[in-house]
Parts: structure tokens; sequence; C-alpha cells
């Protein structure tokens, strides 16, 4: 028996190895450096979950799937397949392999059969899948397990008891996903693309993979730090928990254990953590955490996290201006506008490497922040930008867009009479995904403003969304429409000017708002040969060379440093890269030209960081 199963994985492996060598990127689009040297055989091969690991019981399932489109109305499994599919790329995209639109009359069909051995086979065997857009039907060995709706955060279903005994197990995915003809939250993607609107992503577009845990588990944690009282509360959703059962938590520095506490499960629990370093952009300082499940004195669950002492909040200075300060310091905020786009992967990385690469451009480039824009990042990103020490403004993905009465100038409007009418199925979607987004990366230290809409873009009950979002997590600040609608609600007033500089009036909202620049720049430079199309490239105001385009940025900036005297908090150049038809990055769309050196933007920028409050 054991032969015959070496000899099924043997074959198994066999197979992927030769689809793998007819695997190619699709179209005669650019591609990134990561992109070309892609291994199908072993796309994304990271551990896809820092802020709880369980490093020696997971699987990956990345790789070729097989792959159909289907009418929406079929709901019956296909009985022929149109080809090979690379997960996690949308089908859209080059590193699919595929390079094909979906759209809403049609479904997307995967299919694997994969080896699940014994290791993952103890206790309870979960089914992971961090994003897949929109709507998900999963099936295994023929049996629905679940649904789910949210294009941008994670999701897990428990197949154990579907198991088949043996090695080979089928799973089928069913995916729809209407893009710009639904409501739901979908960021820049648009069915016709063009000017600032991209290509749909249709499908799994983040790490596939299984994972054996205990029949008791740790489902997630949740981790808030306390710097005046230089705690970290600490709670955890334990599954299949029993009476008695202890959670234990041990923090560390280093090898050095500086704190541990025990409660009930259930219960919160803080840990002491004694003179801590805080966690800042200049000195990152990452502590680790053993989470554990304790019944009767022995470990039922055990899994490793770790979290940053940090501070962000608001505070008057003798101008009686407000100011956003980090750990009790007016610290500057300084970064672009980073919408997470690929020529090659569309909404995904080629690879982990060129996920961190961005991060590090950023901060070479003398940038202490970044707006992740209307899309929500794999976990690993925001793992990057705790580590290398970037703040991080949250934005929630806009959807069901139009029908906004906008007016973004702050001062001639009053609350909500510029909100969207959104029906209820729209706002039910809206409020669910972006409660599961601030669950999932809540424990991400770098992330210190969330940002619930953008340019009044699908905008509805500001007071009431914002509100919420400040009751449900106290812990950082709130910016409730980036250049949209202003309702004058939350922390944060923020306006939209390009190309140059500009800040909301500090006479009439620099005694009740932090005050912000929430986008501006859009500068442009198209370089031959690492263009999305030869021509008809744009930036908000183009330019012929690096030089010409290095003196204005030049200008912008010092127009900026003037701002900030004047009581300007935060200012969000766009943006990190070309995107598509835009050629307004600091780098081109497939990384491969930086326009303007790191070292000489860094300079630049120094001057921005300078500034004292009194």
């Amino acid at each position: 028996m054991k032969r015959l199963f070496a000899f099924a994985c043997l074959v198994t492996t066999s197979w992927f190895a030769v689809q793998a060598q007819d695997w190619k990127p699709a179209g005669d689009k650019i591609l990134t450096t990561w992109g070309e040297q892609l291994d199908p055989k072993n796309p994304h091969p990271e551990y896809p979950r820092p802020q709880l690991e369980r490093q020696n019981n997971w699987k990956s399932l990345n790789g070729l799937w097989k792959y159909t489109v289907a009418e929406k109305s079929v709901s019956e499994k296909p009985t022929s397949w149109e080809g090979e599919i690379l997960v996690p790329f949308a089908i859209e995209s080059a590193l699919s392999g595929v390079g094909k639109e979906v759209g809403k009359d049609k479904a997307l069909w995967y299919s694997r059969t994969i080896s699940v051995p014994k290791t993952l086979r103890k206790g309870r065997t979960l089914l992971h899948f961090g994003a897949v857009d929109w709507q998900c039907d999963v099936y295994v060995n023929g049996q629905h397990i679940g649904q789910h709706e949210g294009g941008f955060d994670s999701f897990s279903f428990d197949i154990t008891t579907v198991l088949k005994k043996g090695a080979d197990q089928e799973i089928v995915v069913r995916v729809w996903d209407p893009t710009s003809d639904g409501p739901q939250p979908r960021g820049k993607q648009i069915n016709n693309p063009h000017g600032i609107w991209y290509t749909p992503v249709t499908g799994i577009w983040q790490t596939v993979w299984l994972e054996s845990v205990p029949d008791s588990y740790i489902v997630n944690t949740k981790q808030t730090p306390n710097v005046e009282t230089s705690t970290l509360t600490v709670s955890a959703n334990v599954d299949g928990a029993q009476a008695g059962d202890q959670l234990v938590l041990e923090a560390y520095d280093g090898t050095q254990k500086i704190a541990d506490a025990s409660v009930a499960v259930g219960s919160e629990a803080k840990l002491k953590v004694s003179n801590p370093t805080l966690w800042s952009p200049d000195n990152p300082k990452l502590y680790d955490l053993v989470v554990k499940v304790v019944r009767k004195g022995k470990v039922v669950d055990e899994a490793r996290s770790y979290f940053a002492m940090r501070k962000i909040s608001m505070e008057k200075g003798s101008d009686g201006i407000q100011r956003m300060y980090l750990n009790d310091e007016f610290v500057f905020h300084y970064g672009p506008l980073d919408q997470g786009w690929w020529p090659d992967g569309l909404h995904t990385a080629p690879s982990d490497d060129a996920l961190k690469f961005d991060v590090i451009k950023t901060k070479e480039m003398g940038f202490n922040m970044i707006r992740k824009h209307i899309k929500v990042e794999p976990a690993r990103w925001y793992r990057h930008c705790d580590s290398v020490g970037i703040l991080v403004w949250q934005d929630m993905p806009s959807g069901d867009l139009g029908g906004n009465n906008w007016d973004m100038q702050p001062g001639k409007i009053s609350n909500g009479v510029h909100d969207k009418d959104r029906a209820p199925e729209s706002e039910a979607i809206y409020r669910k995904e972006w409660k599961e987004i601030m669950d999932e990366l809540h424990n991400f230290p770098s992330i210190v403003v969330w940002v619930p809409f953008n340019e009044a873009w699908g905008q509805f009950k500001t007071k009431e969304i914002t509100e919420w979002t400040m009751d449900y997590d106290p812990s950082r600040l709130v910016n409730s429409a980036s250049g949209g609608n202003f309702a004058y609600i939350g922390h944060i007033l923020d306006i939209h000017n390009y190309p140059g500089a500009a800040m909301p009036d500090p006479n009439l909202f620099g005694d009740k708002f932090v005050l912000a620049l929430g986008e501006f720049g859009g500068l442009g430079l198209p370089v031959e040969g690492h263009t999305w199309q030869e021509k008809d490239n744009w930036g908000y105001q183009s330019f012929k060379n690096k030089e010409e385009l290095k003196d204005r940025y030049q200008e912008l900036v010092n127009d900026l440093n003037e701002l900030i005297k004047r009581g300007l908090s935060a200012g969000v150049y766009t943006q990190t890269t070309d995107v598509e038809v835009e050629t307004n990055g600091l780098m081109t769309y497939d990384r491969k030209v930086i326009k303007i050196p790191e070292q000489e933007l860094k300079e630049m920028h120094n001057k921005l960081y300078q500034h004292v409050v009194q």
C-alpha cells in the first residue's frame, strides 16, 4: 500500500511538472522581473498568515488548477475544462496563463485534485482562501461546503468530514463577479478599463492553503497596545473550547520573556510590557507573542504572533491647531498613494519579494507612510510594513459608484446632504466587508488610520459609518472621506488637489480636525518600453524627461513644506508606480525604472520631518 501511495504521488508530481512546463504568461503586456522569473510549480510558497503562525501543519495549494468559464445560470460542476490557470493569479492577468475576461453573465469554475497527507488529517482540516473576488462557492468531493461573498477578506471552511479515505481529494470552486455591474466593493476595477480605471480581477487572487488544527484551536486573536499603561490587551476566538480552558500568553523580546498572563478562554488578558521600546518608522520595534490554549495543564493548541507598542493620536499645539501625533510627538505623515497593482498579476504581486520591494523602495525614497488606496493587500504586505517601519492609511475599497452630488469644498456643505442613497443590499455588503477588513487587519501596528470612503465614490451615511468605525476601533484615527463629501465627523479633514500642494483652511477647521492633503501631484512621465500601452498614456501634468519631472517635484515638496508650518499634518503624493495608462508613478509599472533616484528623493523629503510643534 505504501508503494502504491508513493507511486500515485510520483505520477501526480510528474503530471504537474509537465503541465508547469507548458505554462507561460498570457498576452503581450509588460512584465516585472519577478513575473519573468516566476516558477509555476511553486508560486507564492510563503506561509500566508504572519499574525497567527502554525508553520508545521500546512500545505500551499497554489499552482495549476483546471478552469472553465460557463454561463452564470449553470450550477452543476462542468464536465469538461478549457485549460489550466495558475493560482493565485486572477484569470484576466498575464500570470494566470489565461488572460481572459469573464463578466457578469458568466461564472468561473476551478478544479484541482489534491493529496492530503496524514499529517494534515489529525484533528481538523481547514481549507483557507486568502481572497477570492467576489462570490465564491466551494465544493469538496462533490459536496457543497460553503459560500463566501467579499473580494478583499480571507475565509476558510472546515472540510474534515467531507474528506475521503485515501490521498486524493477533489476541490471545485465556482466564482461569480459582476465587477462594475454590481454594488460590491471593487476598488479600481471596471468592465471597460480606461483612464484611472483598470482591468477586472475575477476569482482567486491570494494564496489557497490547507491547515491541520486540533479539535480545539485558536481561530484568531485581537491585540491592542496601550502606551499609557504599557500594556497589551489580548483576546482570542477559540473554536471547540471547553469549560476550564485557559488562554496563556507569553511576550518575548528576542529570546527573553518579558511578560506573561493567563486567563479563562473568552476573557481579555493584559500583558504588562515594562519600559517598552515604542514602534515608529525610525525604530520599528516588534515583540514576539506566543498564544496557547491550555486544558488541565496540557497545551491543546499553540500559535505564534507579534505586536508593537505604539500610539496614534491628535493633539492641539500652542497655535490651537490639531495635529497628528505618534507616541506623543508630532510626526508629519508623508507617503505615496499606493494602489498595489501589477502589470502581470493585476491585484496579485508576482512574488513575495515583489510585494516587499515596493515597501522597501518607498522607505528608501524617504517616505514614512503609505496610503493603501481602495485595496486590501495580503497579510504579508502589512507584515513588511510593520518590519520596515511604514505608517499605513488603510482605505476601504470603493463600490456602488455614481449618484453622489459631490462637493469637495469644505465649508460649503452640511452633514449628510450629499450622501448617496444606497440600496439595503448594497449597504449590507459594504458594512459586512468593512468589518471583516478591520477585524482581519487589526493586529498590524503599521496601520494608524482607517479611511471608510474615497472621493464620494459610493459614499453613504457618512456620519453613521464614521462613528461606527471610530467606536469599533478607538485605537486608531479615522479619516471619514478622503477628498470626498465633508460631513465634519471623524478625526481628519482631507482634501485632494492636483497637481499642486494645498490644504484645508486652518482658520476654519484647524481647531477641530487634523488637516491633510490626501492626494496631490500625479506628475507624469511615460518611459519608453515600460508602459502598459505605447501611446495615449497620461498624468495630471506630464513631462518630457526626468530632469523636468524632478524639478517640478522639488517645487511641490517645497510648497508642501510651507503648508506644514501652517498646520498640515499629512501629504499623499500620487503615486508609487504607474498603473496601466497612468504614467504618474515614481516607478514604472514594471518596477524596472525609478524616475527620480531614491537618495535624491530622500534628501528632498528630509526637511518635511524637521518641524517641531510647541
